[in-house]
């Protein structure tokens, strides 16, 4: 008198699936005759929409992985302190190791010092935003191959009193690199950080390149991704570097690297010419 249309195992365990995915029967229904059943009816469709909800968010959470996207977003083991266009520059190499690309990806850096207010107010941690240069321009990066993102140590820079006598572990001060994009497969933004002491911030060295072109197609040699070069760079801040030009002619000129054309194969050229007659 439950439920009609039961005669059996099999037809209880049919009418059990309509339930649990439907509300709409067919010739098997709960009836009016017992309450209990239809108690029962309603604690098996809250019980389904829980198990759907459960299995629906681990579904997700394995598909998503933002946190191991961002472990293929890696950063060079140490930044470096150069001279790039007569300048100072602060500069990192960050790279993907991933084939998918990470859409609107931006990269910003904060400077984290111990620092003293004229009123002499001390601030422990003192976040400095600092202003970033790249190949792409602005704080979004096209990070299709590995980049060298550099910033400029001029009087607008914590760093411009920095020189290589500071750069020890002894030094108050990390720089904070973080880097933020949406993974292009799932559409998660994911967030990859990393940060230098001043002990890890080599002064007078420069990224080797690791970039070559094979046959018209460009290789990227990851082995070579956190190597450094020593090049001549004064041991003086940016800010004695800019009040005292006669630095820079003191210092020898570091060899340019030579860049390799492509090889263009030119078609051979036909000519047509009156047959002797």
């Amino acid at each position: 008198p439950c439920v009609t249309s039961i005669h059996s195992f099999t037809s209880a365990f049919l009418f059990s699936i309509e339930v649990q995915v439907t509300i709409g029967f067919g010739g098997r229904m709960v009836t009016e005759e017992c309450p209990a059943a239809i108690l029962v009816l309603i604690v098996q469709n809250i019980v389904g929409l829980v198990i759907n909800a459960i299995m629906l968010g681990c579904i997700f959470m394995k598909t998503s992985q933002a946190h191991r996207r961002a472990e293929t977003l890696i950063f060079s083991k140490h930044a470096v302190i150069a001279l790039r266009e007569g300048r100072l520059c602060f500069m990192l190499r960050v790279g993907d190791l991933r084939k998918s690309m990470i859409i609107s990806a931006t990269i910003r850096m904060q400077v984290v010092k111990k620092t003293a207010s004229l009123e002499g107010e001390v601030v422990p941690l003192n976040q400095i935003d600092i202003q970033m240069e790249n190949p792409v321009g602005g704080n979004s990066i096209f990070l299709v191959s590995p980049l060298i993102i550099y910033h400029v140590i001029d009087k607008n820079s914590p760093l411009y009193d920095i020189s290589p006598t500071n750069l020890h572990h002894h030094e108050d001060l990390e720089i904070i690199v973080i880097l933020e994009g949406v993974v292009e497969t799932t559409g998660i933004t994911t967030q990859a950080r990393t940060s230098y002491l001043a002990d890890e911030i080599l002064w007078g060295q420069r990224f080797v390149p690791i970039v070559a072109e094979e046959d018209g197609r460009y290789s990227v040699d990851y082995s070579k991704f956190g190597n450094t070069v020593k090049v001549p760079t004064p041991s003086c801040t940016a800010r004695q570097l800019e009040e005292d030009k006669s630095i820079m002619d003191t210092m020898p000129l570091s060899p340019k690297g030579t860049i390799r054309k492509r090889s263009v194969k030119l078609k051979p050229k036909f000519t047509i010419s009156e047959e002797p007659s």
